[in-house]
């Protein structure tokens, strides 16, 4: 079943809030999720202690880089669909689950300093690339944007990744304070309820484009290795 890995030796690139709400979208849609949160300060599983997770939506806290590529093998042989958030720091599991992925997702904000760790993790999927022997699906991902401005930095940095050909997603997981209501509180965009929080409708529709187009690229992926077979 398909791994998706998201990656980014910067702290605070909007990893973890990436793959959370990926994760619960893809449970939403009634798949058998697995999340393996290998950040260091554990915030998918601190979530998924509270009350709220889905039943169909698993999370595991405990890999290590001797047990991470067992971990997504036994979480693939169950679940349709392997989230893998990694840690905000360089270490052996990042490069050991891009090697296995079937999509690395870089999110990063719109700075000059997210900008160059980025890049890093890019240089790292095609390092990884060359010792698998194939190619690896990724793109980026800009995460806390402003859905109504853009600012000049942001379309600066957007420009060079496009002049740059890398591949990056149309959707952007935009700054809205009801994700970190998720962290906090528990549960899923679903289950907050509306009164006590606001942009809940836009959140809900930024987390269906945003797995909806993940999706999208695994397929796209998918067909172009049969292609090639």
């Amino acid at each position: 079943m398909p791994v998706i890995v998201l990656a980014n030796p910067k702290g605070g690139a909007g990893k973890s809030t990436s793959a959370l709400l990926l994760a619960m979208e893809l449970a939403r849609n009634g798949a058998m999720v697995t999340v393996i949160d290998a950040d260091r300060n554990k915030p998918i599983v601190e979530w998924g202690a509270m009350e709220g997770r889905p039943a169909n939506l698993e999370v595991i806290g405990d890999t290590t880089d001797d047990t991470i590529l067992d971990d997504i093998r036994t979480a693939a042989a169950h679940s349709a669909f392997v989230v893998v958030d990694t840690e905000g720091t360089a270490n052996l599991m990042v490069p050991l689950a891009m090697a296995v992925a079937d999509l690395v997702i870089i999110p990063m904000q719109a700075s000059r300093l997210d900008a160059k760790h980025g890049a890093k993790a890019i240089k790292q999927v095609r390092q990884q690339e060359q010792v698998a022997r194939r190619r690896i699906p990724h793109a980026v991902l800009f995460t806390r944007t402003s859905p109504v401005i853009k600012p000049r930095l942001f379309k600066k940095i957007q420009g060079e990744v496009v002049e740059n050909k890398i591949p990056a997603f149309v959707t952007q997981i935009h700054e809205l304070s009801v994700y970190r209501d998720l962290f906090a509180f528990g549960g899923t965009l679903a289950d907050l309820p509306e009164k006590d929080v606001s942009n809940l409708q836009r959140a809900l529709s930024n987390a269906r484009d945003f797995a909806a187009e993940a999706v999208s690229m695994l397929r796209q992926a998918a067909h172009e290795l049969e292609q090639v077979a």
